[in-house]
This record gives C-alpha cells, structure tokens and sequence, in this order.
C-alpha cells in the first residue's frame, strides 16, 4: 500500500486491496498506538460544519504520533471574507504536511484538494462521509472476524453516510440494502458507481425497512434531518418513523446482528434509548475506531509507512 501524497475525497479514490490495508493497519494502531512518529508534521482541520468525533480524533491521532493540529476556523480565516478557495488551497500547502476537510458541497472539497500539494482529507461533505464508513468496516471486521458475504440492512435517510456505505461495501464484498422513503432515496449516480465496484455481492435499494433488515448481521442508522437540514426536521419525522431502529425491526435481524449509528443520536427518533444502549449496540467501539482507522489513513498519506 502506498497512499503517500494522495488525497481521501471518497472511498472510491482506494482500490480494494489498499482499504484492506488500510483497515489491517487500523486494527495494528488499535493495538499499538504510538507505534509511528508524524514528529514536526502538522494536520489542519479547516471545518465549516459542527464535529466531535471528527475533531477530537484527528487531534488525539496526530498528537499520539507526535503530530500536531491547527484548527482553522473559518470564521476568522480569509475564506469569510471571499478569499477564493484555490488561494486558500496554495497558501495553507505552504503551511501544513495534510489538511481535513469538512465542508457543504462535495465540488468545494474537489476544487480545494485540485491546486492544494499536500493530501486533503474528506472530513464529511453533504454527499460523502468516508472516515467515518472506515471505522464502520473496523468495527464489523471486529465482530466477526471478517466482511465478505455479511448484510448491512441501512434504515432512514440516503444521505452521505448511505452513499459511502454503499461504495465502502461493495468494495468489501458486503451486501447492502438501504431502506429509505420514497423521495430520499441516495443519489443513482452513487448507487451505479457502487454497483460497478461490488465484488461478489449486491446493492440494494428497497422501501421496507423490515424487508432490509429480514436476516442482516448489522444494522445501521442516522439522523432523519442532516446538518442543513434542520428546518426540515419536523416535517420529515412523520415521513421517516416507519425506519426507526427499534426492538421489534431487530427482531427480523439474524440473532447475533449488531446495531451502528455514526453518531450524534436522536434517542426515540431513528433509534430507540433500549437499542442504542442494547447489547447488540456497538455504537461507542465505532465510535473509538475513529480514531484508529484515522490515525493509519494519516500515517499512509504522510508516507511514514512501517518505520517505527
């Protein structure tokens, strides 16, 4: 695997095999954290939407391998002021060895990352969340010991989290079934490049949450209404209760499925308190293997490779 200098903008910007490494090398991390030295390296998180995970993991992963982070608000940066993107771009690649991007349009992120000379990392966009389906995959890859030919049944919203669910599993040979109401079904330019990347297993887009969900090892859901979307929310409640992640969808699940949220939750909307804090949850591990899959995609894009 060598990711050195690249960017991370969707998961389809890495072959298969380079994300089975990627996912070896966070489970190596999660093992041994401090095993690599990013010393005198500095990451830049230039986020125009509100993080927690996203944030507080990318900070842990640098500082833990010697690293540093600049958190680069935009409101006090030129950027507030119309400063173009493409100058931002050129003067931070002056400045930083990677930079984390969390921002609106997918095309900003692009444009950024096209005159920028340092690796620039989707840190979420409103079409594509990658760290965070990275994570995703460790922790499945955690619980039983593999990813190919398990079923990931998807309720709710066909939003960014959907979209890099469904490129993540196909290229780990994943069968994926996305439930979502008619109307917020995830963009069909993502659902066909995913069905081109599936290797040995299928993409599904289905209304029924229970038909999803009859017989899949892992479950997952997300907020109904997504950053910038929050004037929708209470229009969209009465649209999305039917994909509520609650103990009777669960009772359609393989026995032994596991329950994933990327986080925040709102408890008695997509999920329920009773299965978000069940036994089946696995929600709080996903979480922590932010850090971990992060801390390895940092390693591999700064070229530090397996040097101690």
């Amino acid at each position: 695997m060598n990711l050195a200098g690249r960017d991370l903008l969707k998961l389809s910007d890495l072959t298969r095999e380079e994300l089975s490494a990627l996912l070896r090398q966070a489970a190596e991390l999660k093992r041994d954290p401090y095993r690599f030295n990013l010393r005198g390296r500095v990451l830049g998180l230039l986020f125009q939407k509100t993080s927690t995970r996203t944030r507080v993991s990318f900070t842990a992963a640098m500082a833990q391998c010697g690293g540093s982070t600049i958190d680069l608000l935009p409101t006090v940066m030129q950027v507030s002021r119309g400063e173009p993107l493409q100058d931002t771009a050129r003067v931070l690649s002056r400045y930083l060895d990677v930079i984390a991007i969390r921002t609106y349009d997918q095309r900003e992120l692009e444009t950024f990352a096209n005159y920028a000379d340092i690796p620039v990392i989707n840190a979420l966009t409103d079409q594509f969340h990658p760290c965070q389906v990275l994570a995703d995959l460790l922790t499945i890859q955690e619980n039983f010991g593999r990813l190919a030919g398990l079923t990931l049944a998807y309720c709710g919203d066909g939003n960014n989290v959907a979209h890099s669910l469904m490129l993540g599993c196909a290229m780990s040979s994943i069968h994926i079934r996305v439930a979502t109401p008619p109307g917020y079904e995830p963009d069909p330019e993502v659902v066909q490049q995913a069905c081109a990347l599936a290797h040995n297993s299928e993409v599904i887009l289905l209304e029924s949450a229970q038909e999803a969900v009859a017989g899949a090892q892992i479950i997952y859901t997300d907020v109904w209404a997504s950053m910038g979307q929050e004037a929708e929310a209470e229009a969209r409640q009465s649209v999305f209760w039917p994909y509520q992640v609650n103990a009777e969808l669960l009772k359609q699940a393989d026995p032994e499925a596991i329950v994933l949220h990327c986080l925040p939750a709102h408890r008695g909307e997509e999920i329920t308190e009773a299965v978000l804090e069940g036994s089946q949850s696995r929600v709080w591990d996903q979480a922590e293997n932010r850090l971990h899959v992060q801390k390895a995609l940092l390693v591999q894009l700064l070229g530090a490779g397996d040097a101690p």
